[in-house]
């Protein structure tokens, strides 16, 4: 079964929903699409605001086990993580192993911080101690391969992003991370497997989508007129957004067009999917190319 790369798993805390709501709309030519797609942030609606107000009385009145209290200060920080509250966020996580140090998802959350801020040797260990805690902790392959692709530990990245792959080979999200992770040690060879690892996905999946264009099947316009196609929910088409832009500014990042892929980046932070794991590490992502333009001017200075 697909799913999508979110990060977190989501808890619906005494009755009330933690659904967000948003919307997105597109402009612009054909020429220029990069530059004009235009996208309305999503934001947190009622429902999410009434979900934090209650737990803050909880922790504040209520008596509560170690556990308990563990717990709620975890959902917590899933909310403040969500709404882009990363330091809050983390005080809620850091108090919940705290109070029950075998807490693997809590773990999982800091691992994905210390990647977020370059400090790799932290989240190796933080990911390290979620599959010691939990084995079966699947997408703690994909976050610690993450850190590792991040830390330049191509190999080992690939390893874990294999045993990611593994669980579900009919997910396309993991088939185009499973790449990603490969191109950066042979690029022709990772093609291949993409093109034979495509043939396990739904050819109506989203993401089977994104895979196509990776193999040159569909052109970046087409990629956006199936964002739009089959949606379920409201805030579908931002999250679509999010993944599209995403993956095409890597796209465009391996053909050297550094500045249309920052652009792109730009456009994933704007959606504020912040729990999607492509929202997560764009800004890693902007740095190197904001980075590589600048080489390229100084270079182009020179001559």
């Amino acid at each position: 079964m697909e799913c999508k790369l979110r990060t977190t798993i989501v808890a619906v805390v005494v009755g009330a929903s933690m659904l967000l709501s948003g919307c997105a709309a597109t402009l612009g030519s054909k020429d220029d699409i990069a530059g004009q797609m235009i996208v309305a942030p999503v934001m947190p609606d009622y429902k999410l605001e009434l979900t934090l107000a209650k737990l803050n009385e909880i922790l504040a009145t209520m008596e509560l086990t170690d556990e308990q209290r563990a717990r709620f200060h975890y959902d917590r920080g899933v909310i403040y993580d969500s709404v882009g509250l990363r330091l809050l966020g983390r005080i809620d996580f850091h108090q919940a192993i705290k109070l029950q140090p075998d807490l693997a998802d809590a773990y999982n959350f800091l691992g994905i911080y210390y990647t977020q801020e370059g400090e790799f040797e932290s989240a190796y260990e933080a990911f390290d101690g979620v599959l010691e805690l939990s084995p079966s902790y699947d997408y703690a392959y994909l976050n610690r391969g993450i850190a590792l692709y991040y830390g330049e530990r191509y190999e080992l990245a690939v390893n874990d992003m294999k045993a990611f792959y593994e669980q579900d080979p009919s997910d396309g999200y993991r088939v185009l991370w499973l790449y990603l992770m490969a191109s950066s040690i042979d690029k022709n060879s990772a093609l291949i497997n993409l093109t034979e690892q495509r043939k396990q996905l739904r050819n109506e999946a989203w993401s089977s989508v994104l895979v196509d264009f990776y193999m040159g099947k569909v052109s970046q316009e087409q990629v956006f007129v199936a964002a739009k196609v089959g949606l379920s929910q409201p805030k579908e088409y931002a999250e679509r957004l999010c993944e599209a832009y995403f993956y095409l500014a890597k796209h465009a990042a391996e053909k050297g067009q550094y500045q249309q892929a920052a652009n792109f980046y730009r456009l994933t932070l704007a959606t504020n999917i912040y729990d999607f794991v492509e929202h997560r590490y764009a800004r890693i992502e902007l740095a190197k190319m904001q980075n590589m333009i600048q080489q390229s001017t100084e270079l182009s200075a020179k001559h």
